[in-house]
């Protein structure tokens, strides 16, 4: 079976592009949301990050020729982004992670 046969990768595919249609929805609303809308957005975002970072690590643990075409893909794509070639998603993932940190913090300092 190929790597984009199975259940499991289908599904959360499926889930990833749900997330990232209501993230992408709500990223120019995001000022004029209320606290709870904010941290909703939020959490969606790293829940989103989290699923993301789940599926590139299975492509990179697949022999599958069609997963290594879609992590050529996407490190592809995350160069047109203006991010180096050879980028090492682990570190951007991480990098992105504290990003969604930084902005919890902010809402709760907000909040205070």
């Amino acid at each position: 079976m190929s790597f984009f046969e199975s259940e499991l990768v289908q599904q959360e595919m499926k889930d990833i592009s749900k997330l990232q249609e209501k993230v992408y929805g709500n990223v120019f609303i995001f000022p004029s949301l209320d606290r709870e809308g904010k941290l909703r957005h939020i959490n969606d975002l790293e829940t989103l990050m989290e699923k993301q970072k789940i599926l590139y690590v299975r492509l990179a643990l697949s022999d599958d020729s069609d997963a290594a075409l879609m992590r050529t893909r996407i490190q592809d794509s995350a160069t047109l982004m203006g991010l180096p070639e050879n980028v090492d998603m682990n570190a951007l993932f991480a990098n992105m992670t504290q990003l969604v940190q930084n902005l919890k913090q902010e809402l709760a300092r907000e909040t205070n």
